[in-house]
């Protein structure tokens, strides 16, 4: 897909000048594009598109109003996949397994390693590029079921989930022929040559499409 090939972008979230300009710097000379926020809601008062090439969200797991435990509910609520990762103080450890359980990334604990937090970063940036891939295959894959008419997607529903022509015909009370017929448009539209291809496409469309 060519729009992985877009750089990957870092957002950095933390109230803590000095720390922030360091991982900024950091990020930078190992070419990475990163970006430094301040606080949750300077985040939140610009919260960027999911870039095409990945990124990741490095956020302070305390600050002032709005933690960064809070900025990640409402980022889920927002369904903004940002993988992220937090930074953590002394005793802090029981926050990070709730942000963990609520799908963070990781977590480092202050201070960590510069080659700690690069790997880390690394890792997650792969992680939002796989999220991004998926989320594409799953938009195209309901734009080509989308195509199908009201009487193709029941076609197509009872195919993928290997019924025969008879059987499909049966069901439907239609016969063996016109089923036939919608069994070709259902292919030529949504692009797939078996029933097999079909019943992964609405899977991926739908992960419940077929239950």
């Amino acid at each position: 897909m060519q729009a992985l090939a877009e750089q990957p972008v870092i957002h950095v979230v933390d109230d803590e000048a000095p720390l922030r300009r360091s991982l900024l710097f950091l990020l930078e000379s190992m070419g990475w594009q990163a970006v430094g926020h301040e606080s949750a809601e300077a985040f939140l008062a610009g919260v960027p598109d999911f870039p095409a090439g990945g990124g990741c969200l490095v956020l302070d797991i305390r600050m002032p109003r709005v933690s960064g435990l809070e900025l990640q509910r409402r980022l889920l609520a927002l369904e903004l996949a940002f993988p992220i990762i937090f930074m953590t103080g002394h005793g802090d450890v029981e926050l990070a397994v709730q942000a963990m359980k609520a799908g963070a990334v990781d977590f480092l604990q202050k201070p960590f390693k510069d080659q700690v937090f690069l790997d880390t970063v690394e890792r997650a940036v792969q992680l939002s590029r796989e999220r991004y891939a998926a989320s594409c295959r799953h938009q195209e894959a309901r734009a080509a079921l989308a195509r199908l008419s009201a009487r193709e997607w029941e076609v197509a529903r009872l195919l993928a989930l290997g019924l025969a022509n008879k059987e499909v015909g049966r069901q439907l009370h239609i016969s063996d022929n016109t089923v036939h017929v919608h069994r070709q448009h259902v292919m030529e539209k949504t692009g797939t040559g078996s029933a097999a291809e079909l019943a992964r496409l609405i899977l991926r469309a739908d992960p419940h499409g077929l239950d």
